[in-house]
């Protein structure tokens, strides 16, 4: 089963800098537990570096010191990967599922990752104590209803900065409605990786005011 791992990437360590050794050892504790767990399928360790890790990391600059909530976390994907590369950053990752809180709470120990919360619950339901500054989600949902499970999290000029594929303004068109509704404004569809990753990520990023 190893030998189908994805080798690290030469471009992990400009994306994690002296936080490598970190980023290895999640990505390590994935591989070798992931798909027992459930949170990733086999299909997934020959791009596990491409496809997920990398992919989420290549969003660490978009981020603000500040609190930052993490939608659907299940795996840490892109909750715990970010967490690792910005130390500077707090993180709430917000997930229901019993099994997946479990894997978060002992990555974070584990990781020694002492800028993460993990809270076990819906996003819809979920009462924090402070409003997020900027809230992230990966393969969660269709935009139009991520909105209203993630613009009620920020306070006042919060920012969402969610994971897309390659559909994403088209969900940006498919949300007018939505946008309204939750006052998201300056919505733009970047994308980064291009001419440094395998695989490009696309961010839909909006402020909420």
């Amino acid at each position: 089963m190893t030998e189908s791992v994805e080798t690290e990437p030469a471009v992990a360590a400009q994306l994690f800098g002296e936080r490598l050794d970190v980023a290895r050892a999640f990505t390590a504790n994935l591989v070798a537990q992931g798909e027992e767990r459930g949170l990733i399928g086999p299909l997934e360790l020959p791009r596990i570096w491409s496809r997920h890790i990398l992919n989420c990391a290549i969003v660490a600059p978009l981020l603000r010191p500040g609190l930052v909530g993490d939608v659907g976390s299940g795996a840490g994907l892109p909750g715990l990967v970010l967490a690792i590369a910005r130390p500077d950053v707090e993180f709430v990752l917000i997930e229901p599922m019993e099994r997946r809180v479990a894997w978060l709470t002992e990555q974070v120990e584990e990781l020694g990752l002492g800028n993460v919360t993990v809270v076990r619950d819906r996003a819809e339901d979920v009462r924090l104590a402070r409003q997020l500054d900027q809230v992230t989600a990966r393969a969660v949902s269709a935009f139009r209803k991520l909105i209203p499970l993630t613009a009620p999290l920020l306070r006042d000029g919060g920012e969402l900065v969610l994971m897309k594929g390659a559909g994403a303004a088209a969900e940006v068109d498919a949300a007018s409605k939505e946008l309204r509704k939750f006052k998201v404004h300056d919505v733009e569809v970047l994308t980064l990786g291009e001419g440094v990753m395998e695989d490009i990520t696309r961010v839909i990023r909006a402020q909420v005011r």
